[in-house]
């Protein structure tokens, strides 16, 4: 089975080089949170997430898929333990006001 890279060096040149994401978020409300330093963690994490836990069930998703059973959508092997792991790690609450629990990242 093929292994995921996380495309990081291509993530950062788009986002430094050619959207220039610095001068843009000093344009935003919360965009003093997204320092560099903050954004390649972000990057950094993410690409790790992706290749550690996400990529691993791409097999169990092609062959099992997502079924309706009595009204319950049942996914595939591993994913219920993959999005816990996703929320736990605050994926979801990345743009989420600071007072609700999330990052306050534009």
């Amino acid at each position: 089975m093929p292994v995921y890279k996380a495309p990081l060096r291509d993530m950062k040149f788009l986002l430094n080089d050619v959207f220039d994401y610095p001068r843009h978020y000093q344009t935003l409300a919360s965009g003093e949170n997204a320092t560099p330093d903050i954004v390649d963690a972000i990057l950094s994490e993410c690409g790790r997430f992706c290749e550690e836990v996400l990529s691993p069930l791409y097999q169990s998703g092609d062959e099992e898929g997502c079924h309706l059973e009595n009204g319950e959508v049942i996914t595939p092997k591993g994913y219920k333990e993959a999005y816990e792991q996703y929320v736990m790690g605050g994926w979801q609450g990345l743009s989420a006001p600071e007072e609700f629990g999330g990052q306050g990242l534009p």
